[in-house]
Formats: C-alpha cells, structure tokens, sequence
C-alpha cells in the first residue's frame, strides 16, 4: 500500500475564503489530516453561489476537498480553548485573520509556540504582520490593482480589467503549501518549527516575474495588449470565420510556418518582421495583415493546420470546453465523489497520483466532523462535547 507523502501530519485550518482553503486542500490532497475550524454559520463561501451543490456553493467545494468540518464559536471561551488545545496538536496551523486578531483567542505563533515548541504556523493577510499597510484588509481584486495586474489586463483601447478567476489567492496558496513543505523538512532537520508570513501583496507582485522585471529594467509600466504579448510577436489571439485562435510564435522558424500555412509567404521575408525584434518593432503593421487572413476560415480549420505545421495553436475554448477536452479526462482532471445529494464531480489536484489521498472525499458538511475530532484528538467523552454543544461553544452535525 502507497503511503502518501504528507501522512500522519495535522493541519489545523482556521481560514476562510480561498487562499488559505486552498493551500490546506493542497495538503489534505497530499495526505495530511486537516481539521478545518469554520465559525457556526460556516465558511463565507459555503453561500457564495448559485450555483449550490445541496446547502454548499461550487466556490466552496473547489477549496475544501478532503477535510474534517468542525464548527466552533471563537467568541465563546470554550470554544476558544477547544481550539487552542487542537492547535497544540497540530503540526502546522494556517490562518487568514486579520494582524493581531488571534491573540484575543490564545491561538498567535507566540502563544501556540508555547505550548507546541514545532508548529508550523502560516499567517496569511493582505499586506504581511509589518509594515505601512499592514492593518489594511486583503481581497484578490484589491491586490490585482495593487500590484498592476488589472492595469496591464484588457483591451488596449479598454478598461482595466480583472483576471477572471482569483489568481492571486490561489498563487498565495500554492505560496503557502510551499513553505508548509520546506517549514516541515527544516523541523525534521532542526526539531524546531516557525512563523511563514505571507502576504497576497508580495505574492502578487513576485507574481508578476517577466512583467515586473521588464519595468525595472527600463522604469516604465507595460500598457494594456489583451491577449497580446509585450515581447512577443505574433503571440495572441485572432478573430476567425467563427471564433478565435491563439498562436504562441517562439521563434522565428515558427514565423515561417505561421506564414506559410497563412498563404502569407512574403511575409516571412519582410524586413520589418524576420525577427522577433522586427515584429515587436512592427506589431501594428503586422498584426492587421495577420488578422486579415485568420479571417478567411474557421477556428477548427486552422488549429489542424498549424497544429500540422508544429506552430503552436488553439482554440479559444470557454470553460465547459475546457472541462470536455479529451486531454482533461487523460490526464484525470475531474474527480467524482460521493455526496449525501449524489456524485458530484471536483476539480482533480495536477499532481496527480502524488496528491490523491483525499481523492474519493467530498468537502466536508458544516460540522460533521465536530463531534469524532474532539473525541479522537482531545480524548473528550460524548457528555463533554455535549456541554460544550449545549452551551454553544461548538456546533454538532
């Protein structure tokens, strides 16, 4: 039997959202036990629909694969202390409150750290724990603006726009599983664990790799292309007789090719587009003539010719398209798992058989697990959880 990477770690999930459900699904796919702490009336985004699964929304169901639900009321001193004796079991802890906002409940790095010298604990804000911005909230699309991404998205003759899906929550998460992982081997070498401050703000902007470092080399900000590409030409999208196709030319040969295939031979030799600096150089007088002979056929037409010619090509797909593509179910993409309303299908982890160990696990229902981990991880007997369900400091299935 395949033992997966992460078992026998715990994790203690005490946010909320996406960044951080998205960094613990990460590790419950891995292999780790993750105890997701959500206040009485549940994680946000168990609304945040339609479209809803049951009571839950699809938002919630994409970041919470895997874990053990349990509902405790922070505000309540007992329920407070429930979770401060889970963090002291826990190997890492990841948390999304805002700066300062634990130690209220007893459960800062500086207060788990007494009681459990190894744990790792995550803070993930908007901003980090310092600096001028620090008591400042963290949403995605506040951080695409910050750190230029909506500047540079859209049409050139646009307004600014947002990425369509949360990226910067999910690179912080992936951010924060990251040094989850290095945190854990530095404890294996050092029996030590630590703090990881992590903010959207930095990650946003590292993000930003090609783009960011471009505009401090030359000090200027790249201006909106769309699908074009600042260094790149040709390397967009193109209207067809009945949709859109994206090429990636990487070089010059591929130019060729392009050109070739496009009966735009001459093209190719024109001195104003041999290179790849020439047509960067020329992009608008290149680009109309582009245009003009993508114009001709039809999207599937031409994504068998390139893609026959070894130009990189495809179709503009929306996402159910996506979700349908053959490569998707190759690559064992959609993962069908068992729900109280039936099967429903969730979006596979990329890593693949490394990362299957909460494959078969739906998300979790708003306390189903409230009742098994306090027995299991705190030796509390059925009256106890009891009382502490009475008297509101948890909430039982």
């Amino acid at each position: 039997m395949t033992v997966a990477p992460l078992a026998g770690i715990r994790v203690l999930d005490l946010s909320r959202v996406l960044a951080g459900p998205y960094c613990t699904q990460v590790l419950a796919d891995l292999g780790a036990e993750v105890w997701k702490v959500e206040p009485p009336t549940g994680d946000d985004t168990r609304g945040w629909g339609p479209p809803f699964v049951g009571e839950d929304a699809a938002y919630f169901l994409a970041a919470n694969r895997g874990k053990r639900s349990v509902a405790v009321d922070l505000k309540h001193p007992d329920g407070a202390a429930v979770v401060a004796d889970l963090a002291a079991r826990a190997d890492v802890v990841v948390e999304n409150f805002k700066v300062g906002d634990l130690a209220r409940y007893g459960l800062a790095y500086e207060q788990v750290r007494a009681r459990n010298p190894g744990v790792v604990h995550v803070s993930i804000t908007g901003y980090g724990q310092t600096g001028p911005r620090a008591s400042e909230p963290g949403y995605d699309l506040v951080m695409q603006a910050m750190t230029g991404l909506l500047a540079m998205t859209g049409p050139a003759d646009g307004d600014p726009a947002r990425v369509g899906v949360a990226l910067v929550d999910v690179l912080t998460g992936m951010h924060a599983a990251t040094a989850v992982l290095a945190a854990l081997r530095q404890r294996d070498a050092t029996g030590e664990g630590q703090h990881v401050d992590l903010a959207l703000f930095d990650v946003g902007l590292a993000s930003m790799v090609n783009v960011a470092q471009a505009a401090l080399v030359t000090g200027t900000s790249p201006r909106r292309r769309g699908s074009a590409h600042p260094s790149i030409v040709p390397y967009q999208a193109f209207a067809t007789a009945d949709g859109d196709v994206v090429v990636a030319v990487g070089n010059d040969r591929q130019f060729a090719r392009l050109c070739e295939v496009l009966a735009v031979v001459g093209l190719a030799t024109d001195p104003r587009f041999v290179t790849n600096a020439d047509r960067v150089t020329h992009r608008d007088e290149l680009v109309p003539l582009l245009q003009d002979a993508f114009a001709a056929r039809t999207t599937g037409d031409w994504v068998e010719a390139l893609g026959a010619a070894g130009v990189p090509v495809a179709p503009v797909n929306d996402v159910a398209a996506a979700l349908e593509d053959p490569q998707t179910v190759h690559r064992d993409l959609r993962w069908s798992v068992a729900t109280p309303t039936g099967p429903v299908e969730l979006l596979g982890n990329p890593l693949g058989p490394l990362a299957g160990a909460a494959r078969d696990s739906a998300p979790p229902r708003l306390g189903a697990d409230t009742r098994e981990v306090l027995r299991d991880v705190l030796g509390l007997d059925g009256a106890a959880v009891a009382r502490l369900a009475d008297d509101g400091a948890v909430v039982i299935d």
